[in-house]
């Protein structure tokens, strides 16, 4: 496995998926991708703040979500590498030092991993995990934008 910027899953993996799951879980990523672009115009031009915030578990869990659903997208047949892009926005958004930098990496690599090691191929779990993991982003998002955005 290659890395790119220190995230898991630089390396692609393609395998077809049921065309209706596709579709369906394709359509519920523009609001989840909405939400992390609000939280990072929100966060943007704040400094880093420190790892005692009140929000950090949740940007934590949300970079682990990143790694499960670029891990989880990929096998199950979209192509790219939107989730890894994702978590880079929110990296650049966040500004953080290189220790928390480097919490926000793990977290996207644990998520990325947990999956790695139990897939190898899109299966009808895997498209119940991708939605479960689809709407527990949204749900962080939402969450951290409206108790600690502007």
């Amino acid at each position: 496995m290659t890395t790119h910027n220190g995230l898991a899953g630089d390396k692609m993996f393609r395998h077809k998926a049921l065309l209706f799951h596709r579709k369906v879980l394709m359509n519920r990523a523009s609001p989840l991708l909405a939400a992390c672009l609000a939280i990072s115009m929100a966060l943007t031009g704040r400094p880093a703040l420190a790892a005692e915030a009140p929000f950090e578990p949740a940007l934590m869990r949300l970079a682990e979500v990143l790694g499960s659903l670029h891990f989880l997208r990929n096998l199950c047949g979209e192509k790219g590498d939107q989730w890894r892009v994702e978590m880079e926005k929110l990296l650049e958004s966040e500004n953080p030092d290189p220790d928390r930098r480097a919490r926000f990496i793990a977290s996207f690599n644990r998520g990325y991993r947990s999956f790695s090691g139990t897939y190898t191929q899109c299966t009808p779990s895997a498209t119940k995990a991708i939605a479960r993991y689809m709407k527990e982003g949204e749900t962080l998002s939402r969450d951290i934008a409206s108790r600690y955005g502007n």
